[in-house]
């Protein structure tokens, strides 16, 4: 009988593709790098024809990209599995990719992540750092497992709100508006204004149309840190989401913005295919949905607490 594809070829495949290299695909397997060669090298004699092309980074060739998501679903199926049974058994195990925006790394997710390590110490969260506009393509195409996305309109049921993040101005403490409660969008006019590129240019447009104000920015930043150094450093002002809180240094401050703006933040699975069954525990547990587990008090102090900037939803 001629060999045939099994798993550890294909989840050599995924990782490889993943992580951009066998070096770290073999880190995140806990596996040698002779193992995923190896195992890329047997699947590429099987299917007579390359998977990959090495390089740095690896990217699949042609005939892996058609092969990924058959891969990425054989290797989800095949955790599933397990995490069933150690679930029947008694908890979580396993590991979830969850992909969320830098701010929401910073100021949400260490809260979240030390409640799950409390309540599931057997199951892995691995954090993914994206942009808005490519969490949900990494969702949906299986690079993760669970995303929060922002101003998601259409969600499946199961996801979870997470509360409104509010939109701050950026200042220096030496900047003339940074002691005020809240700062009207057209007190900034004068002030060389800086722009984010990581998905919040719509809210920050919207508020200044609400407030019938010019939007001119000097500058264009993507890197959020980046732009809190340059506001920093007094090159100008900003505005970004509260949940950037904890990335400023001590003389910068956010004072909320009126007219008020926010994004909505959703955590969520798939909308194209089943939840692994550890991505729908974990938020079951945030719903508190019966029988499940309830999210540790640190992980909801970040949510509800007010220096969190986030409102409920």
């Amino acid at each position: 009988m001629a060999p045939e594809v099994n798993l550890a070829q294909l989840r050599a495949l995924v990782a490889v593709a993943d992580a951009g290299g066998f070096g770290a695909a073999a880190v995140d397997l806990g596996v040698s790098q002779s193992a995923v060669s190896h195992a890329v090298a047997a699947l590429e004699r099987l299917l007579g024809a390359p998977v990959l092309h090495r390089g740095a980074p690896a990217r699949p060739t042609p005939l892996g990209e058609r092969i990924l998501p058959h891969a990425r679903t054989a290797v989800a199926s095949a955790a599933a599995v397990r995490t069933i049974a150690a679930d029947h058994s008694g908890g979580l195990t396993g590991t979830v990719r969850l992909a969320a925006p830098t701010t929401v790394c910073q100021g949400l997710l260490p809260g979240l992540l030390h409640g799950w390590r409390a309540e599931h110490p057997r199951l892995t969260v691995r954090v993914f750092e994206g942009e808005d506009d490519e969490l949900g393509v990494w969702l949906e195409a299986g690079t993760v497992d669970a995303a929060v996305l922002v101003d998601a309109d259409l969600v499946p049921p199961g996801a979870v709100p997470l509360g409104a993040d509010s939109m701050h101005a950026l200042l220096r403490r030496d900047h003339p508006l940074a002691g005020e409660e809240t700062v009207e969008v057209a007190d900034l006019e004068d002030d060389d204004f800086l722009l984010s590129e990581g998905g919040c240019e719509r809210h920050i447009r919207d508020a200044y149309r609400r407030a019938g104000v010019r939007f001119a920015p000097r500058h264009r930043i993507r890197d959020l840190n980046t732009l809190i150094g340059m506001v920093h450093a007094g090159v100008g002002v900003s505005v970004m989401p509260a949940l950037a809180r904890p990335m400023l240094p001590p003389d910068c401050v956010l004072v909320p913005i009126r007219p008020a703006a926010h994004r909505r933040l959703t955590l969520t699975g798939p909308a194209g295919r089943p939840w692994s069954p550890a991505v729908a525990g974990l938020l079951a547990a945030l719903r508190g949905a019966p029988g499940a587990a309830a999210p540790a008090r640190s992980s909801w102090a970040q949510i509800d607490g007010p220096a969190s900037g986030l409102t409920a939803s």
